[in-house]
């Protein structure tokens, strides 16, 4: 991992992490492309580039506990509450349990999926096409939710296991992790906001899962001395200050437009890579 690679790549994670196109696919074509302009082998497999890859997704996570800490320390309350007076009629009560719940239909999902995925980083080509179908789906949501009369800013129980299936799909690199699960709300009635900031929350106990699990199971002790750390740390940093931002203004975007025009550049950033790649290969 170049210092270098690295800054790039916690740009792009910050950048697309909260954007629906793919933080995923975008640090597969940001490393491959580089791989591919300094004459590296693309099938070159390196436990250091997936750890980098958990790592910045680490920093993103760190941006959106800082952007939601309210609304989390609200949810956390309320659940604390909703256990002593064994009552659950809190909006955010529901709305911590829902987010169990999706966490786990997610890890249901996404699991029997990882071996397939962590091979996907290493076939870019195919990350474009999966890149390019969601591209199809957001347009499809915003499609669809132009058919409800009047959109939902709470979150149920149908809707909660439909996100975080959604959620689980989304391990596949392509599959933009918060274009499908916002989509997903979309398609089920809630408002642009609502999906988002739901989506958001959701993505917490994942992250935060894969960042504790996968070091201690794949990583070997020896094998961690060896990695580029002052990159990997420099990366991570600059992901979580990009993903702020990136939050900050999405939120205010989304209120306001529809995701269109994601969906448009999903289509053909997925196509042209799809090509490059198939053509580099």
């Amino acid at each position: 991992m170049h210092f270098i690679q690295a800054i790039l790549m916690g740009i792009v994670q910050g950048l697309s992490e909260f954007l629906p196109i793919s933080s995923s696919a975008h640090l597969v074509f940001t490393s491959n492309f580089y791989k591919v302009f300094k004459g590296i082998e693309i099938v070159q497999h390196s436990n250091e580039e997936v750890f980098f890859d958990i790592m910045v997704h680490l920093g993103t996570l760190i941006a959106v506990l800082i952007f939601f800490r309210k609304d989390i320390v609200n949810i956390l309350k309320a659940m604390w509450q909703a256990l002593r007076a064994k009552d659950w009629s809190n909006s955010d009560a529901k709305i911590g349990l829902f987010i169990m719940l999706g966490t786990v239909v997610t890890i249901l999902i996404a699991y029997p999926l990882n071996e397939v995925a962590e091979k996907l980083v290493f076939s870019p080509a195919i990350v474009g096409g999966l890149l390019f179908v969601t591209g199809f789906v957001l347009l499809f949501s915003e499609y669809m939710s132009k058919n409800f009369k009047a959109l939902k800013d709470n979150v149920d129980l149908k809707t909660s296991i439909m996100i975080g299936l959604a959620q689980g799909l989304a391990a596949m690199p392509g599959f933009s992790r918060s274009g499908w699960t916002i989509a997903t709300g979309l398609f089920f009635g809630l408002d642009r906001t609502t999906a988002a900031r739901y989506s958001f929350l959701l993505s917490i106990p994942i992250i935060l899962g894969a960042s504790m699990v996968y070091p201690v199971i794949k990583i070997d002790l020896h094998e961690a001395v060896q990695f580029n750390w002052s990159a990997i740390l420099a990366g991570t940093v600059v992901s979580g200050l990009t993903g702020y931002l990136c939050i900050k203004y999405f939120m205010k975007f989304i209120s306001k437009f529809s995701l269109n025009i994601f969906g448009y550049y999903c289509i053909i950033a997925g196509l042209a890579t799809a090509v490059f790649f198939s053509l580099a290969g």
